[in-house]
C-alpha cells in the first residue's frame, strides 16, 4: 500500500491556532476489520478540526513492525521531524492508542506535543460538554485516562479554551498529579455522578407516569442526528457539520401528525474504537437509548462509509444488552447530497428494508413518512377502544388527550365519544381513576 500525504490549508490558519499534523498509522493486525486508511484519515481530521486546531498536514503511514518505544519506525520519525520544524508544527495527532512511554519518546524526539485518538477525544468531549453531569462525565474519563500515565498533566481549571489540557496552551501552568490525588478525585465524581443518576431516575419515573414513550436517536457522529432533532421540535440544538457537536442527551416532547406524544431523546454520536473507559464513563449518556421504546439508527447515506459507520454502531447498541422487543428504525439522512442516480439506487434498497426511510433532515422531506413508521411501531401492544365521557368531565377528557392517542372524536347527546388507542400497562389506571370502559372495545 503507498503512503498518502495531504497538505491541507496550505497558506496557514489564524494566528492564535495551534498548527497540527495528523497521522494515521495503518497497523494491519489479524482478524481485524480494517477500515478505508482514506476516510480514517478524513475522520481524524475531522476530529481535530473540531476543537478549532489548523491541520497543515495530515498523512497516512505504514506501520509493518510496530516499534515498543516509539510504535512507529526510525525512517518516518526523522522524515516527521523534519516536517515539524519546516511547518512549525506546535502538535502532532497520532490517530491511534499510544503508550505513556511511545509518547514522550515521541514528543522528545519531535520537539513538540503528541497526543492519540483518546486524549484527542477527550480534548472535543471537554469542549463540548454543557451540563453538569456531562462535565463530570468527561473529567472522570481524563481522570482514569491521566491515572495510566502518571507523567501528564491535569491543567482542567486553568485551560484558556475548550478541551481538557492534554494539548496545552498560552499560560497554562502545569500541575503535577500523583495516584493518591487522582483516586480521591475519581471517587469524589464517582459520588457526584451516583447523586446525578438518583436525580435522572426520579426525572425518568416522571416521565413514566406521564407516560409518553421515548424514541431514541442514534448514530455514528455527525450523521445528522441534532439536525433531524431540530427539524421534529423546532428546536435548535447545536448541530454543525462538526464530529461530536453533541454530547449531552437532550429530549423534547413532540406531538406525531397522527397526534401521539412522544419523547425525542438526542445523543452522543458513536464512533470507531472510542476507548473502553470513554464508553464506559458515558454510559449515562446513553442511557435513554437502553430506556427507549423505539431506536432510530440515523446514518449518513451520502458517505462513503456510510456500511463502517454502521457495523460501529451496531457494535456498541449490541453491548448495551438491549431489550430484543425494542425496535429499530433505520433513517438514512443526507439524501440530499445524492445525486439522481445514487438517490434511486438508495431509495431501491430502502423499499426492501423493513422499517426503513430515506430522508433529508436539512429540508424535511422524508420526515413525514418517518412519523407514520413511528406511530406503526409505538401501536403495537396498544389496546384500541371507544369511551364515552360527559361533557362536563374535564378532568377525564384531559387525561385521556395527555395520555393516550386519540384518533377519533364525535359528539353525541349523551356526551363526547372518543376513540383511542391505550397502552396496555394504562388500561388499568384508567379504569381506576374513571371506572370501567363506558363505551365499546374494537
Amino acid at each position: 500500500m503507498p503512503t498518502h500525504s495531504s497538505a491541507i490549508g496550505e497558506g496557514g490558519g489564524p494566528a492564535e491556532q495551534s498548527r497540527a499534523l495528523v497521522l494515521h498509522p495503518v497497523i494491519r493486525q489479524r482478524g481485524e476489520r480494517l477500515r478505508d486508511p482514506e476516510k480514517r484519515l478524513e475522520e481524524a481530521v475531522g476530529l481535530t478540526q473540531a476543537i478549532d486546531l489548523h491541520v497543515v498536514h495530515a498523512e497516512n503511514i505504514r506501520v509493518d513492525k510496530v516499534q515498543p518505544g516509539t510504535l512507529i519506525g526510525g525512517g518516518v520519525r526523522e522524515r516527521m521531524a523534519h516536517l515539524v520544524e519546516e511547518m512549525e508544527i506546535d502538535l502532532v495527532i497520532m490517530d491511534c492508542a499510544l503508550t505513556p512511554v511511545q509518547q514522550r519518546n515521541l514528543e522528545k524526539e519531535w520537539g513538540c506535543k503528541v497526543i492519540d485518538r483518546t486524549g484527542l477525544i477527550l480534548e472535543i468531549f471537554g469542549a463540548r460538554a454543557r451540563t453538569h453531569e456531562g462535565r463530570l462525565q468527561v473529567e472522570l474519563a481524563a481522570m482514569k485516562f491521566q491515572r495510566s500515565r502518571l507523567v501528564r498533566s491535569w491543567t482542567h481549571l486553568e485551560r484558556q479554551r475548550g478541551g481538557l489540557g492534554f494539548i496545552g496552551g498560552p499560560g497554562e501552568s502545569q500541575l503535577e498529579i500523583d495516584r493518591r490525588l487522582i483516586d480521591e478525585r475519581i471517587g469524589k465524581l464517582n459520588r457526584e455522578l451516583e447523586t446525578v443518576k438518583r436525580t435522572r431516575e426520579l426525572q425518568r419515573s416522571a416521565r413514566q407516569r406521564v407516560p409518553y414513550p421515548v424514541v431514541a436517536l442514534v448514530g455514528y457522529t455527525n450523521a445528522g442526528k441534532s439536525t433531524l432533532f431540530n427539524y421534529m421540535t423546532g428546536s435548535e440544538v447545536f448541530a454543525k457539520d462538526l464530529l461530536f457537536a453533541t454530547l449531552d442527551p437532550t429530549m423534547r416532547a413532540i406531538r406525531l401528525e397522527t397526534g401521539r406524544n412522544v419523547i425525542l431523546s438526542d445523543t452522543v454520536g458513536f464512533i470507531s474504537d472510542l476507548p473502553t473507559d470513554l464508553v464506559a464513563a458515558f454510559r449515562a449518556t446513553l442511557e435513554e437509548v437502553v430506556e427507549a421504546d423505539v431506536i432510530v439508527h440515523v446514518r449518513d447515506i451520502a458517505s462513503e462509509d456510510s456500511e463502517e459507520q454502521r457495523l460501529d454502531v451496531e457494535e456498541v447498541l449490541e453491548s448495551l444488552s438491549l431489550d430484543s422487543d425494542v425496535p429499530i428504525v433505520q433513517v438514512w439522512n443526507k439524501a440530499d447530497l445524492l445525486d439522481q442516480e445514487e438517490a434511486s439506487a438508495v431509495f431501491e434498497r430502502a423499499e426492501r428494508e423493513d422499517n426503513t426511510v430515506v430522508l433529508s433532515a436539512i429540508n424535511g422531506h422524508g420526515t413525514d413518512t418517518f412519523g407514520l413508521i413511528l406511530e406503526k411501531l409505538l401501536s403495537r401492544g396498544e389496546e384500541r377502544m371507544t369511551r364515552l365521557v360527559a361533557y362536563g368531565d374535564g378532568k377525564q377528557i384531559a387525561w385521556l388527550y395527555e395520555n393516550c392517542h386519540v384518533i377519533e372524536r364525535r359528539d353525541l347527546n349523551e356526551g363526547m365519544e372518543l376513540t383511542i388507542s391505550v397502552s396496555d400497562k394504562l388500561v388499568g389506571q384508567m379504569e381506576n381513576l374513571f371506572g370501567p370502559v363506558a363505551g365499546k372495545p374494537e
